[in-house]
């Protein structure tokens, strides 16, 4: 039954994913920590309406985020992202296994469970579907992390997580260096689901 959370300045680096067990968090405070990174399972706190990450040492935002539909207030001041966004990020090359799982996939090649060992059968099934929309292709261990800039309030633009197949993947998703209207319209064309009313404060500085 918590509604109130708050854990600031306990020099925490990690926030454990089972905090999204509690159900009735309305106010969750982070901030003055030397959090990193956010578990895509806080997206599980459907009833949350603030939340506090300033001052802490993150770079981005998982894509989950948005699926906060109560957020009213998001603190990120004092932040890595806010100042200096990531962009070139590792990628490991897929493993044979990987390649073939992704051509299985793609071309969608009949197979039963009787055909393949279970540990493929459950291996083909963690497949997920690159984001880019002219692509159409999959992923499982090896994946391409993007950061995609989303606008919120039409003000702010918030560097969020997205993973693409591979670094040939033609990505639609805008370079910080892209700040122009028509290309911020561009961006939030997939996320048109996000209405403004949904973030009334982020505040970055």
């Amino acid at each position: 039954s918590l509604e109130f959370l708050y854990l600031g300045g306990n020099f925490i680096t990690a926030i454990p994913p089972e905090l999204a067990k509690l159900p009735s968090l309305r106010y969750l405070v982070l901030c003055d920590n030397k959090i990193q990174s956010i578990p895509p399972q806080l997206a599980q706190l459907h009833s949350l309406r603030s939340l506090s990450l300033h001052n802490n040492l993150l770079t981005y935002l998982p894509r989950e985020i948005l699926n906060l539909v109560h957020l009213e207030e998001l603190s990120l001041r004092g932040n890595p992202l806010v100042v200096r966004f990531v962009r070139d990020l590792t990628y490991n090359p897929p493993s044979l296994q990987e390649l073939a799982g992704r051509t299985v996939k793609t071309r969608n090649v009949p197979y039963a469970p009787s055909d393949l060992p279970e540990s493929l059968v459950r291996y083909l099934s963690l497949a997920s579907n690159c984001p880019n929309p002219k692509c159409g292709g999959v992923y499982f261990d090896s994946c391409v992390r993007q950061i995609k800039f989303v606008d919120f309030c039409g003000k702010y633009r918030l560097p969020l997580m997205h993973y693409l197949c591979s670094p040939e993947c033609s990505s639609p998703f805008s370079s910080a260096s892209q700040s122009s209207t028509s290309q911020s319209e561009s961006d939030s064309e997939d996320e048109a689901s996000v209405a403004a009313h949904r973030m009334q404060k982020v505040l970055l500085g």
